[in-house]
């Protein structure tokens, strides 16, 4: 028996149509699979439902692969490859293994010579880039920034200063609840003439996507709310 195949499955950023975000040798594959490794099971059904699998879920195999899980366990989730499954990888939200620890079974799959397929779909950190008017020929993806105030607004001096001097953007997310404290700190330590992109909601019917001067942004009295949301500063 020969080893399956690694799907890298994207999903929508938000509730909109499958079809808007996802072409359709992505459902012809989404319908040919019996295991998936999802960050949630929960989000992983209803998204397999909207890809037209309603009626058909119970007959799925699911396996969890979140920041709870034990990398072990992530990577041994290989051994279904190795016995010549397909399986697909869905993240919450947009790519797999990006900002994702979908990352640790991809890596698995190299080290025992599973072949990994990554499909077309969203990445809000592209589609925000993009659309930012910023540097797109050199940045940075920087993930997360500290949660405590001084380290987070210590590592926004680094970054920008950083940014200045390479001509490169910067890319930041945030769990939804923060992204208000997040922009506060930016608005407070960065230069007036730094160049900030908020993009928010991407691809979906609320989306907002504007860039402007930090000295700009802090007369709008800006609050992003909880929705997800892509950082971009470019000094």
């Amino acid at each position: 028996m020969g080893k399956g195949k690694l799907y890298l499955i994207p999903s929508p950023l938000g509730e909109g149509s499958v079809a808007d975000s996802m072409p359709p040798r992505n459902i012809y594959i989404v319908e040919s699979l019996k295991h998936f490794v999802v960050e949630e099971v929960t989000t992983a059904r209803r998204f397999l439902s909207r890809c037209g699998l309603k009626g058909k879920i119970e007959s799925l195999n699911f396996y969890e692969l979140n920041e709870h899980t034990d990398p072990k366990v992530g990577s041994g989730y290989v051994s279904l490859l190795l016995e010549g499954n397909d399986v697909g990888l869905i993240s919450e939200a947009g790519l797999p293994a990006v900002a994702d620890p979908g990352n640790v079974l991809v890596a698995a799959c190299h080290n025992a010579d599973v072949q990994v397929v990554p499909l077309v779909g969203p990445s809000s950190l592209m589609m925000a880039l993009m659309a930012s008017g910023l540097q797109g020929q050199n940045f940075a993806f920087n993930g997360y920034l500290p949660v405590k105030e001084e380290a987070r607004k210590a590592k926004l001096r680094f970054y920008e200063a950083h940014s200045r001097k390479m001509a490169q953007s910067q890319i930041f997310i945030e769990t939804p609840y923060r992204n208000d404290s997040l922009l506060a700190s930016i608005l407070e330590v960065c230069s007036s003439s730094t160049m900030l992109t908020l993009a928010a909601d991407i691809s979906l019917p609320a989306e907002f996507i504007k860039t402007m001067p930090v000295g700009a942004w802090k007369k709008t009295g800006i609050k992003i709310g909880k929705r997800p949301c892509v950082f971009i500063l470019l000094g």
